[in-house]
């Protein structure tokens, strides 16, 4: 799923206490928008896997990077049956190879 298209999945809920123009998603948009039980958000914090931004009323803001990863990750959990451990690793290791790939290519164009 795009950015694009999580902005606009993003315009569709409501966002209370968020300014309009945010790039920041709160927990309860984050469940929604994911579908991801609250136990493995809270899960994946504790392995460092998402690190929101912490306002000042101890509530946690997530990056669009963030819900669009988490999103990721519960495909592969659903279609692979696979763990959230297990699920968070191959999304580091999916990103990793694009990581790669963009660099070979960056390279290609200038050898």
């Amino acid at each position: 799923m795009t950015t694009k298209r999580l902005q606009e999945i993003l315009c569709r809920v409501q966002r209370p206490n968020l300014p309009e123009r945010s790039e920041l998603v709160a927990w309860a948009q984050l469940v929604e928008i994911t579908r991801i039980e609250p136990s493995h958000v809270s899960e994946l914090l504790e392995l460092g896997w998402i690190s929101p931004v912490k306002t000042n009323a101890e509530e946690y803001l997530f990056r669009l990077r963030d819900v669009y990863r988490i999103q990721k990750l519960m495909r592969l959990c659903r279609d692979l049956e696979v763990s959230l451990m297990g699920g968070s690793i191959i999304v580091d290791l999916l990103e990793r190879i694009e990581q790669l790939e963009s660099e070979l290519e960056q390279a290609r164009r200038l050898g």
